[in-house]
């Protein structure tokens, strides 16, 4: 047995070490599961799919359903089995889905029913089918009487236990091969920067098809033998008035949900007293939601990752949240960082280069994408294809993506920068600056705005309020107003939406 083997079987571990411990909570049901019951669910699942299925190790499985919490028991269990979990979107169509069922070829299928016209759609060769409800489906399985003694934990650290599919701007998505080596270096990570510990409560609301749903939080945290209460969706009054009644002390959110609790009527009611501070990532949180947060006492800790490296890759300290908005601070503990340029030189600081990222915590690389995975890392070094600069305290901020920025007038501009501008308006709740065509300048700026509720502005208003604080060039030459921009599931805008707008 390697080290890492020992190391993974962290429900073992705290089945010994604190067996009546709370591990997961239904926020829905109420139930409670120890992490004794937790452990032994998962070895009885286990050997159900290892004996009914035939599940062995390298085996994909796939997973078509809203966020349930027996996922989570499904998880370590197939992580037993050295098998592979295939999370997928519940809101493809079924040609997306039989994408990548055919580029994954899994050994089981499992669904919920409301989902049962897609699977019926499926090629039935070579995969066999589970229904998360009813007689014989997986609930069914984990609430099954009976005992079964202990599942060694087959896999090592170099072997793969989910692939996660990321949405590409073009073409088919590529899924992204996570080991169990990688979860575990996120969690040592996520615990050094936030100090985790087995006292803390947070909650898990975020889709399980995304990497946030499973490693922001919810893997560090029962890492540490913590507590996670489970929600089916983000609801922001019952989160607010959970993080009271459960008295959660760490908070992950994006801007956006963060903005939507903050703007509820729960949210004056509820102390938040027990929150330590609230983690927020996927794009910079304007510093008035900041403040807002702040006056209420809670600090904000803002972050940055991707799906292909931990995913908790920088962390800013709550103290420098407003004298350094819009850093994402510092790299995580056992993370290599640099930001080159085109020729792979080190940049200076404050000036703009790619950011690459080497670590434990890395990806090998997409499924059955050999050339996207030599495209992504070289030589050791995660090419994360993002725009950044470095401070002269050593501060990081993200610049934008490397597709983002256009070239007016052989000037390069970065987005980031002019939406970081647009935001610091009063009225203006959201931006997102995107380039488009221009017979002069070959490209100029676009922007989307969305406003504060009841206000108005017009687009000369906004040009106005842009000159003295961006060059020239930088000011975008369109304005356009939306009721709301695109996002993703992890609250990042899509520009490629807005792209099709113009």
């Amino acid at each position: 047995m390697t080290s890492m083997q020992f190391e993974t079987d962290w429900l073992k571990r705290w089945a010994r070490y604190s067996p009546k411990s709370v591990a997961l909570k239904d926020a829905e049901t109420g139930k409670e599961y120890s992490y004794q019951q937790f452990f032994e669910s998962s070895n009885r699942l286990a050997s159900v799919l290892r004996e009914k299925y035939g599940l062995k190790s390298g085996d994909r499985v796939a997973v078509l359903a809203t966020n349930e919490i027996e996922t989570i028991f499904l998880f370590f269990a197939l992580q037993r089995l050295s098998a592979i979990m295939v999370p997928i979107n519940f809101r493809l169509t079924a040609p997306e889905v039989s994408f990548i069922i055919k580029d994954t070829d899994p050994a089981l299928f499992i669904f919920q029913n409301a989902y049962s016209s897609i699977a019926e759609e499926l090629p039935r060769q070579n995969m066999s089918f589970l229904s998360f409800d009813g007689d014989q489906g997986l609930s069914e399985m984990l609430n099954t009487a009976g005992t079964v003694g202990n599942i060694a934990m087959e896999a090592n650290g170099d072997t793969p236990i989910m692939i996660l599919y990321t949405s590409g701007t073009t073409g088919n998505p590529k899924g992204a091969i996570i080991t169990h080596g990688m979860v575990f270096w996120n969690a040592i990570n996520t615990s050094m920067s936030l100090n985790l510990n087995s006292n803390d409560v947070t909650l898990s609301f975020l889709p399980f098809y995304h990497t946030g749903g499973w490693h922001v939080l919810t893997t560090p945290c029962l890492h540490r033998g913590a507590k996670i209460v489970f929600l089916k969706k983000f609801d922001p009054e019952r989160i607010l008035k959970l993080c009271d009644d459960e008295h959660v002390s760490i908070l992950f959110g994006v801007p956006t949900t963060m903005d939507m609790m903050a703007r509820t009527e729960q949210f004056k009611r509820v102390s938040l007293r027990s929150i330590r501070y609230a983690i927020v990532g996927g794009e910079p949180m304007p510093i008035e939601l900041i403040r807002v947060w702040e006056k209420k006492g809670i600090p904000i800790r803002q972050g940055y990752g991707l799906t292909e490296f931990g995913p908790n890759v920088f962390s800013l300290n709550e103290e420098d949240s407003i004298r350094k908005i819009g850093s994402i601070g510092f790299p995580n503990f056992y993370v290599e960082a640099r930001i080159i340029d085109e020729s792979g030189a080190d940049v200076e600081p404050d000036q703009i280069g790619e950011l690459i990222l080497r670590g434990p915590m890395c990806t090998p690389g997409y499924w059955k994408r050999p050339e996207a995975s030599v495209q992504t890392i070289r030589k050791g070094w995660l090419h994360t294809g993002d725009l950044a600069r470095c401070d002269s305290e050593g501060y990081t901020y993200i610049a934008g993506r490397k597709k983002d920025m256009y070239i007016s007038g052989g000037e390069n501009v970065y987005p980031a920068e002019v939406e970081a501008v647009l935001v610091s308006h009063g009225k203006i709740r959201e931006a997102a600056v995107i380039g488009v065509t221009d017979a002069k300048w070959g490209e100029v700026g676009k922007a989307f705005l969305v406003l504060e509720e009841g206000e108005e502005l017009s687009a000369q208003d906004v040009i106005h309020f842009c000159n003295g604080k961006l060059a020239k060039f930088k000011i975008p030459r369109y304005i356009a107003f939306l009721p709301v921009l695109p996002k993703g599931d992890s609250g990042k805008i899509l520009k490629r939406k807005l792209q099709e707008l113009s």
